[in-house]
């Protein structure tokens, strides 16, 4: 069996969380008697950067203020996020963001087959942890080998370092793996650490440039919830099997070899 581990982000790829975390941003703005509110456009715009407390200094700096009042404003970024984080974690407890089809049956799957799991995200291990317990049970952490998260990593995505870490938490080298992920941050991450990589965009990332997608997919697929002709002819079938992605990555990997 060619592939040892799956390595799977999570914002977006297990679950399309973001409506969840910008309803969290705006509400945590509120808390904090800031008039900000993030539409749904002007959010999809600042997901294009990496972390949440990078994409509020960012929307910071954009706004017309004196410097003063912008040094102001940043000094208060940890505890507005640390506000917003508590606020995801809440939404997500009351069942918000369903996991994406296929993700569970894919997770399903590597388990049966012994293939190892991990986790690379540029979230906080708060927000992870909060999804994970929420949509797979309180036990569901332990599933995953590996859990590389923004918090840990001096480079949040597009630099490699989050794959980085994880593979050497899992102590395997990129070619026995397979990552997934649903934007061009994340792809660009994956790749530059080596990793064959999946690559299904949700309604906030579609339109970004996936040239260097290994596989694109609108979705993993389900038995109820099957692929579109195009992408199953991509996938090998009606969804994408773990047997399918072996199929496909050993295939890449005698390519490459070629």
């Amino acid at each position: 069996m060619s592939i040892k581990a799956l390595i799977f982000d999570v914002d977006g790829t297990i679950a399309d969380t973001e409506e969840t975390h910008r309803q969290s941003f705006n509400a945590a703005f509120l808390e904090h008697g800031l008039s900000w509110d993030w539409s749904r456009r002007e959010y999809a715009e600042l997901l294009r950067i990496s972390g949440g407390k990078e994409r509020i200094a960012v929307y910071i700096e954009s706004l017309r203020l004196q410097q003063q009042e912008k040094a102001r404003l940043k000094g208060l970024v940890q505890l507005i996020h640390a506000t917003k984080t508590r606020i995801y974690g809440e939404l997500i407890a009351d069942g918000r963001a369903p996991l994406r089809p296929g993700v569970a049956r894919l997770i399903g799957e590597a388990r049966a087959a012994g293939v190892r799991l991990a986790i690379a995200s540029t979230t906080t291990s708060a927000n992870v942890s909060a999804l994970i317990g929420a949509q797979f049970g309180a036990e569901a952490w332990n599933w995953f080998e590996a859990l590389a998260c923004g918090d840990v990593v001096p480079r949040k995505k597009p630099a490699p370092d989050i794959y980085v870490r994880a593979l050497g938490m899992l102590r395997l080298p990129a070619h026995a793996c397979v990552a997934f992920e649903d934007s061009v941050n994340g792809l660009q991450s994956a790749k530059a650490a080596g990793l064959y990589t999946v690559v299904t965009p949700t309604q906030w990332s579609e339109g970004q440039e996936f040239g260097g997608a290994d596989l694109l997919l609108r979705g993993l697929g389900d038995a109820d919830a099957p692929l579109a002709a195009g992408d199953a002819s991509l996938a090998g079938g009606p969804y994408l099997t773990l047997e399918g992605l072996q199929q496909l990555h050993a295939a890449a990997l005698r390519q490459a070899a070629a």
